[in-house]
């Protein structure tokens, strides 16, 4: 097959440049301390100076990846799926989502909300960047708002963000992982101040798993 038409596959999202797949337990917001699997997708143009993962931005790096193998790997361990990035919404997540929902999985995204929502999902984590804003339908999609404090006038950001969701969306502040110490203290006042907000941690790096 020619390059050409595997990227053709690409963009319709039969094939995703696949970064990683790995089962462990969910780090963070509302289903921490739960097994889940993991698909991580390459490619991401929000550019967070702070990402932990930047070795997932350039898609070109990761290799494209037929969704039915992906879908085969992941259901051997486990019946939620965790699909993150990278950012997931730059490609198409429908063909993933539907070939993982016929298996009887349940499906999950974690994104920022940069790009259309694509794909059906059980649970929508959206951790929006300031450098490019979530569209409408992922606000409205929302499951859990997930803010990344690295300083203080992050609050002020959570609460436009917050002002964007759906009324039944849970929100989350969470210390960006380098700057833990010296923002957590703020995030606790944040929080017992403004209880409407829950503190969200990394636990799975406390816990040195994936």
């Amino acid at each position: 097959m020619s390059k050409e038409e595997v990227m053709n596959l690409v963009d319709q999202g039969l094939w995703l440049p696949l970064m990683e797949e790995f089962y462990t337990i969910q780090g963070e917001g509302y289903y921490k301390g739960t097994a889940a699997y993991f698909i991580r997708v390459g490619g991401c143009d929000v550019g967070c100076h702070w990402c932990d993962v930047k070795e997932s931005w350039n898609a070109n790096l990761h290799p494209p990846t037929e969704i039915s193998e992906i879908v085969e790997n992941a259901i051997k361990y486990s019946d939620t799926i965790v699909i993150t990035g990278g950012e997931p919404l730059t490609w198409d997540m429908g063909p993933l989502t539907e070939a993982l929902k016929a298996k009887g999985v349940k499906t999950h995204i974690e994104t920022s909300g940069a790009y259309i929502l694509t794909g059906t999902w059980d649970w929508v984590c959206l951790s929006p960047k300031k450098i490019k804003l979530p569209t409408k339908e992922v606000y409205e999609a929302a499951n859990e708002l997930k803010v990344i404090v690295y300083n203080k006038h992050d609050f002020k950001f959570a609460e436009e963000q917050a002002a964007k969701v759906n009324n039944n969306c849970i929100l989350y502040l969470q210390p960006e992982w380098s700057k833990r110490n010296e923002v957590v203290p703020d995030i606790v006042n944040y929080v017992m101040k403004n209880p409407k907000w829950k503190v969200s941690l990394q636990t799975h790096k406390y816990l040195n798993i994936p």
